[in-house]
């Protein structure tokens, strides 16, 4: 079922499709860059990310090397990766960024983190899955990402189990978890369904 909107404006009444993006994916960038990455993309995953088509092939390489750089920097974190990938899935889930969250599930999945605690986000207070120190930290993310503000209380609670340079990796998560937000909820960008792609890849390979 595809669900429409009627937008008004002084020239036309538009009927929008808001199952597709605000902009008609481009499927063959003319920049060589942007071009050899798809193909890339397409290698690996089987199909090109909207967000690629839809945004980054719009504009120059280098923000499409901004946005890849951030995928690198995770990498060079001192907070577990499990706990990284809570928080950035936590913020996507509140900001209701679709293809976020679903990009987070498939990096748990490749990451065989599992999806018990991703789908457990929304009682973190209380489910046994987990501990005192991501219950601070997502307590933190929570009300960072909600109000754009945080209690003096709930940092001396994430500073009992985080060092001064893992807080601060925490603030780049979210900070940075927005911008991937951000892009795809102002250009209606949707769920690309990457969580299935590691089940496909392990069957072909199983194939093989």
């Amino acid at each position: 079922m595809t669900t429409k909107q009627t937008l008004s404006t002084s020239r036309s009444t538009q009927e929008v499709d808001m199952d597709q993006p605000f902009l008609p994916p481009i499927d063959n960038p003319e920049d060589p860059t942007i071009k050899q990455t798809y193909e890339m993309v397409r290698q690996y995953f089987g199909k090109v990310f909207t967000p690629l088509k839809v945004h980054s092939a719009r504009l120059p390489p280098e923000f499409m090397q901004f946005y890849m750089k951030i995928g690198e920097l995770d990498r060079s974190l001192q907070l577990p990766q499990e706990t990284a990938l809570l928080i950035r899935g936590q913020v996507a889930r509140l900001n209701v960024c679709l293809f976020c969250i679903d990009s987070n599930r498939y990096a748990a999945i490749k990451g065989s983190m599992g999806e018990a605690k991703l789908d457990s986000l929304e009682e973190y207070k209380t489910s046994p899955l987990f501990t005192d120190g991501e219950r601070a930290a997502l307590d933190y993310v929570t009300e960072l990402t909600r109000e754009k503000k945080v209690n003096p209380q709930t940092f001396a609670r994430l500073s009992q189990y985080y060092s001064e340079r893992q807080i601060c990796e925490i603030v780049y998560l979210v900070a940075s978890e927005h911008v991937y937000n951000m892009t795809n909820i102002g250009l209606n960008i949707h769920s690309d369904m990457l969580c299935k792609v590691p089940a496909k890849r392990n069957s072909s390979i199983e194939t093989a």
